[in-house]
């Protein structure tokens, strides 16, 4: 179970999305709130696994309230306003949602939260056992082999995962979840840096604060993984 709270300063928004909210069984509403103070005060009182939040609100902005908390639930905008998705972006949010939000996205976003919460808590003893060196993908309906040192970088896009590879100009799009990826990984070779990266350790070049390099690429470093990314610099 998730425990979610909302946050909109608009009444009817806050009640359509409470209503959306009730129809995942997997969600429970702990509260709701009409601006960033009161939802200070319930994530004190109660334990928050995620939020639900609009961004224009008076007093503090959304943005503002999540970049400052120590300890961050996962997050999903819910707004008017497209224009605040880059700075989204550098927060490694779950997903940004433009109202009027269908309800089919507003699943996908939830179920994209439900699987970074479990693949958070699943004990490492449950990864799958892999070969010391490959592993197999589904790419037009044929196993193809990967070897773990021909991988450069793998973006995420909902159910599929770009693979960047060292002997292929052309990416490899594979259907297939972060979750799923993650259990194919050894841990001693990849980093996930961002919800939608992860790249090979040896392949990184040089590491800032909230990004690293690959070469000539720069790929984000989301706020989530910076310690565990600062932690490479420590070996």
């Amino acid at each position: 179970m998730i425990r979610c709270i909302a946050v909109d300063d608009e009444p009817l928004a806050l009640s359509l999305l409470e209503d959306n909210i009730s129809k995942l069984p997997f969600l429970e509403l702990v509260g709701t709130c009409n601006n960033c103070f009161e939802a200070m005060e319930l994530m004190q009182k109660e334990q928050t696994d995620l939020i639900f939040i609009d961004i224009q609100m008076p007093g503090m902005t959304g943005l503002q309230y999540i970049s400052g908390l120590k300890e961050r639930p996962l997050v999903i905008f819910i707004t008017a306003y497209s224009q605040y998705a880059v700075d989204s972006y550098d927060l490694d949010v779950v997903d940004y949602l433009v109202k009027p939000v269908p309800l089919d996205r507003f699943m996908r976003a939830c179920n994209r939260a439900k699987e970074l919460k479990e693949l958070k808590e699943a004990p490492k003893s449950l990864q799958k056992s892999q070969p010391s060196d490959h592993f197999f993908v589904n790419s037009d309906h044929s196993q193809v082999k990967i070897k773990f040192d021909d991988i450069i970088w793998m973006k995420g896009y909902g159910d599929y995962i770009k693979f960047h590879l060292k002997k292929s100009e052309r990416p490899l799009v594979v259907r297939m979840t972060f979750k799923e990826l993650e259990g194919q990984l050894p841990e001693n070779l990849f980093i996930r840096i961002h919800r939608s990266y992860s790249v090979a350790i040896n392949e990184i070049t040089a590491i800032r604060k909230n990004s690293i390099y690959l070469g000539d690429k720069e790929l984000a470093v989301g706020e989530t993984y910076r310690d565990s990314v600062q932690n490479l610099t420590q070996r």
